[in-house]
């Protein structure tokens, strides 16, 4: 078999087409292209309202996975979406680059991973002056420079870490040191759960008295005390974090009478005592270890039953087989916990038909928050927003004016904005971008570091 290499002229050909006519061909996809990315601006607007009033919030995650379903964007680009939105809002010039059409929104993209106010005017004349491909060779060596910046500012806390312990005249210890500021939260995270640990036991051993031998300690003692504790912990454990997987079990107390109907009265409990709402229990349930008491009528535990699980492993094989990921619309979180869509409690089977998956906020969502489930003949499900409108898996398109290209300028003319073919034109005009030159003139600290 012989293949033959594409032939390529040598020389550029003139254009058969008048030079006049392709001209304006051009105008017209650059004067269109300035619209859409002033309707861009527009529409980074109301992203930014719409996630910041928590319009998304009808048992989705987040205002990207929101965008995802209704809008139909892939979740990445949606993500990004948001960001760019939120960033907007506390860069005014560069969002008025945007809504005007004088910067695209692949300009403006790549400037809001950097900008901040105080450094916008300057970024944002990087985007009129040059292409997309030069606001992200510049974006690309400013960040390098944040990043070596970081790095030396990392290294430097990191080699000033420092413990100095020493004993007093009296022979207290005394402690001053400085850790870095991962290790500086772990710290005081530890240190406020051993003084929760320790006020809480004082509280419950102390009886209320105005003594003042037996009032709580102060803030700085309880500190002191809690650090003891911690120390004590630690040789106790013989200085062993654990397993970094190690897992916990919660265990819930509940009635199968309130499991079965939430207007029944009986406990839903946790084992410390702390009480669970009705329908937190039920879902717990839905997928748990089950271990069956029974009591006589004086409460005591009569029988005890071996513990089982609610879904058995071959059966959330096969549920994980089947569904993949959740089954929410919108939502694509593949690690999730089986819910009957007939609680096992009500006589609901635990079987592959009366099984969901469903990820933990969105099983959350059916049980605690008034989301409703509906099961169809044909097995596929329907789901209900707590105010009774159904939750489609596909949202309908929205309703488009026969010619949107005219309605969009007509829109724009009302609104006041002159858009052109040269609206977006860069003022490049065929130099080498100098980016190492660039950076120096730009970036704040890069220019402090040349004066």
């Amino acid at each position: 078999m012989q293949t033959r290499q594409p032939e390529f002229p040598t020389t550029l050909q003139p254009t058969a087409q008048p030079t006049v006519e392709l001209d304006r061909l051009g105008d017209q996809i650059a004067e269109l292209s300035a619209h859409l990315e002033a309707a861009t601006g527009t529409l980074l607007d109301l992203i930014r309202d719409f996630d910041t009033r928590g319009g998304w919030n009808i048992g989705f995650r987040s205002c990207a996975e929101w965008l995802a379903w209704r809008v139909g964007l892939d979740l990445g680009a949606a993500r990004e979406r948001v960001r760019v939105a939120r960033a907007l809002g506390t860069l005014p010039t560069l969002a008025e680059a945007l809504a005007s059409g004088e910067l695209s929104y692949a300009k403006v993209r790549a400037l809001t991973r950097i900008a901040t106010p105080e450094t916008e005017a300057r970024l944002v004349a990087v985007g009129r002056a040059g292409t997309a491909a030069h606001v992200e060779r510049i974006v690309r060596g400013w960040r390098r420079v944040d990043r070596r910046t970081e790095a030396r500012e990392a290294a430097r806390q990191h080699v000033a870490r420092a413990l100095h312990v020493y004993r007093d005249e009296d022979g207290s210890v005394v402690l001053r040191g400085r850790l870095t500021p991962e290790l500086g939260a772990l710290f005081l995270r530890a240190l406020d759960a051993a003084r929760e640990t320790l006020y809480q036991r004082r509280l419950a051993s102390v009886p209320t008295t105005s003594d003042a031998a037996l009032e709580a300690p102060t803030r700085p003692q309880q500190q002191a005390d809690a650090l003891a504790l911690l120390a004590e912990t630690a040789l106790h454990h013989e200085i062993d974090p654990g397993a970094p997987g190690e897992r916990y079990q919660v265990v819930v107390h509940v009635d199968a009478a309130v499991l079965a109907d939430p207007a029944q009265p009986g406990q839903s409990v946790l084992e410390e005592g702390s009480h669970v709402s009705v329908e937190t229990s039920r879902r717990l349930a839905c997928d748990a270890s089950r271990v069956v008491m029974r009591h006589d009528e004086n409460g005591r535990v009569t029988e005890v039953g071996a513990r089982t699980r609610t879904i058995p492993p071959a059966l959330r094989r096969a549920l994980l087989h089947r569904d993949r990921s959740c089954r929410f619309p919108g939502c694509h979180v593949r690690v999730g916990e089986g819910h009957h869509v007939r609680h096992w409690a009500q006589g609901g089977p635990t079987t592959l038909s009366n099984l969901a998956l469903l990820c933990r906020r969105h099983h959350r969502a059916v049980h605690e928050e008034g989301y409703r489930i509906e099961q169809l003949p044909d097995g596929e499900l329907r789901f209900w927003r707590p105010d009774g409108r159904l939750l489609p898996d596909v949202p309908p398109t929205p309703a488009l004016p026969a010619d949107p290209v005219s309605a969009l300028r007509a829109q724009h003319v009302a609104q006041g904005l002159q858009l052109h073919a040269r609206t977006g034109l860069a003022g490049w005009l065929g130099e080498r971008l100098d980016v190492g030159w660039a950076i120096d003139v730009l970036h704040p600290l890069a220019s402090r570091a040349t004066r």
